[in-house]
């Protein structure tokens, strides 16, 4: 009996064991595996000029590295997400330099950014109705500043909205990470109960300001917290 009851107590721990993997595992969806040297899924898109991203290693960690000089282009990683399930995005970065400090982000001649992650909201097509928040590193415009993009089209307004977490008062060359529930920031942004994103794109652009900047991204994931 004592054997059964030793048996018995580390099967149920294996259980246990196993139940809490398989917690954990769904509760972080990757989008973007950089450290394990992975592109996969991640489509180039051209607006103006091209943006150069390719994998490095930085201090022994694989990253992603954009290089803009007079550029917009992007990388996008089209994927449905159940925000239900996974509502809050992580992701981590820093920005080699920073664009000139003349510039206005809330027009079209200033509407460049070192580096920005934005989630889509696509409206099939029904393309007006697509909705975006673009999480920027502002240059002039303070963190917690929120504006409609200076390109929405018309109607728009408030449909691709803008959000600086970081800006010129956050360090050169240091990591900073992010972490934002995107079913909260969609309620309050819209106005709407909306469950789903259909991408996830990064972009380094300075087609606008004509500047140059690097900077670098860090692995983007999905979690319940």
């Amino acid at each position: 009996m004592r054997v059964f009851s030793q048996l018995l107590f580390f099967y149920t721990i294996m259980l246990l064991s196993a139940a809490v993997r398989a917690e954990s595992a769904d509760e972080k969806l990757m989008i973007g595996s950089f450290s394990s040297g992975s592109l996969d899924h991640w489509e180039a898109r051209e607006f103006k000029g091209k943006t150069d991203y390719q994998l490095v290693d930085l201090a022994g960690t694989q990253v992603l590295k954009a290089e803009s000089a007079t550029s917009a282009s992007g990388l996008f990683n089209e994927q449905r997400i159940d925000l239900q399930k996974t509502p809050v995005m992580n992701w981590r970065w820093h920005i080699k330099n920073r664009l000139g400090n003349d510039i206005n982000e809330q027009e079209k001649s200033g509407d460049d950014y070192a580096a920005r992650i934005y989630v889509v909201v696509n409206g099939g097509v029904a393309f007006w109705q697509t909705k975006a928040i673009n999480y920027v590193w502002a240059r002039t415009s303070p963190v917690g500043k929120v504006w409609p993009n200076a390109y929405a089209y018309a109607g728009a307004n408030g449909k691709m909205t803008m959000i600086a977490l970081r800006s010129s008062s956050d360090q050169t060359g240091t990591w900073y990470s992010e972490k934002r529930n995107i079913l909260a920031d969609l309620k309050h942004q819209f106005g709407e109960d909306i469950r789903y994103i259909d991408a996830v794109a990064i972009m380094t652009d300075t087609d606008d300001s004509h500047g140059k900047v690097t900077a670098y991204y860090g692995d983007i994931y999905f979690s319940t917290n």
